[in-house]
């Protein structure tokens, strides 16, 4: 069994659990991204369409996999690991827009909203006493990326005059290029791009606006907060592990080593923080219970800003960042002009990326 269908196949799991697991650790006031109150969230029509996204989402494994054996017959190991994945959250997505309808139909024919107090909740200490960033957990990313350095300076006199910049899915270099202090460094570029793009996403994500749910305030801002810290160190042990793999990667180009495992040393760490960082968030993906009382307010019917209960597009809204209604994390504020800066930043630096590693 290769590299490559072994990568696959873990990563499809991943993926695959996930999206089953999703339905539980979400918020069962926005089941498949519909804004429902919380008594109907144990409605007879999302707990059905609960029922039934998981049958599909289990086909959809099925199907995936049978996808990853196609692509093995026709030898394009290269595309095994990326194609099988895009075609399994494809198949995720589909399923869940198919409930988010559903669910909304039920919700509009049934007046669910009717007569209910509507109302928002904000914490207003964010800007006055704010939880203080994670900057502790960015040493080990700094320190990696600091030793990729001095490692690679060290050797650069005794490296091979021709450098294999890229390994294919066996292991074996499909792409060389002559020394220089461009291609030689070239994963410490990324290893900085990389670093300062998460950095400022976990820096973005403390100056996100908090979804508090009104009937629980003070319970819902403290759980907000801490939430808000995890997702931060999340991203910084992310960082540290991306670069961790670059610098593997630069030690086989810089000894000359081929082996079969060669797509391990970048891919491993990158999934297994990833795999950590899924972990936690989900198990502190919803509010816990307290003693709090209930103020007998509802959330706001917000729908008509999510589009499909994934895209989040509210021009009035000045936020960048807000919390996902489905899944882990934030998504952005696609109705604000900064995440269109945003998302052209992060074209930019991939594009420069691909040209140091081409080119280098």
């Amino acid at each position: 069994m290769t590299v490559a269908i072994v990568l696959s196949s873990v990563l499809l799991a991943l993926v695959l659990a996930l999206a089953l697991m999703l339905p539980s650790i979400n918020s069962p006031t926005v089941p498949f991204g519909v804004r429902v109150p919380a008594q109907h969230a144990g409605d007879p029509t999302v707990i059905r369409q609960t029922r039934i996204y998981r049958r599909r989402i289990l086909l959809s494994g099925f199907a995936a996999g049978g996808i990853c054996v196609v692509i093995y017959a026709m030898t394009a190991e290269t595309l095994l690991l990326p194609l099988s994945v895009l075609v399994l959250v494809g198949l995720w997505y589909g399923c869940f827009f198919l409930a988010n309808h559903e669910i909304r139909a039920a919700k509009a024919a049934g007046g669910w909203y009717k007569d209910l107090h509507q109302g928002i909740a904000v914490d207003t200490e964010l800007r006055t006493n704010p939880p203080r960033f994670p900057w502790l957990w960015l040493a080990p990313a700094l320190i990696i990326t600091l030793a990729t350095v001095v490692i690679g300076l060290t050797s650069y006199p005794t490296m091979p005059g021709i450098l294999a910049v890229h390994h294919g899915a066996k292991g074996v270099p499909d792409r060389l290029a002559a020394k220089s202090i461009g291609t030689a460094f070239s994963l410490v570029f990324v290893q900085i791009g990389v670093t300062a793009l998460l950095v400022g996403i976990a820096a973005a994500i403390f100056r996100s606006r908090p979804d508090i749910d009104p009937a629980h305030p003070v319970a819902s801002a403290r759980w907000h907060r801490q939430y808000m810290s995890l997702s931060a160190k999340a991203l910084l042990g992310l960082a540290a592990m991306i670069d961790l793999g670059m610098l593997g990667s630069s030690l086989l180009m810089w000894t000359g080593t081929v082996t079969s495992w060669a797509p391990l040393v970048v891919v491993l760490p990158i999934l297994a923080a990833v795999l950590v960082a899924i972990v936690v968030l989900a198990r502190n993906n919803r509010e816990r219970d307290d003693a709090e009382g209930n103020t007998g307010l509802t959330h706001r019917d917000d729908d008509k800003y999510w589009r499909g209960g994934l895209f989040y597009i509210n021009r009035e809204d000045h936020t960048l960042l807000v919390p996902r209604r489905f899944g882990l994390g934030w998504t952005l504020n696609f109705g604000n002009p900064r995440a269109a800066m945003l998302l052209a930043g992060v074209a930019a630096l991939l594009g420069l990326l691909i040209t140091l590693r081409f080119d280098g």
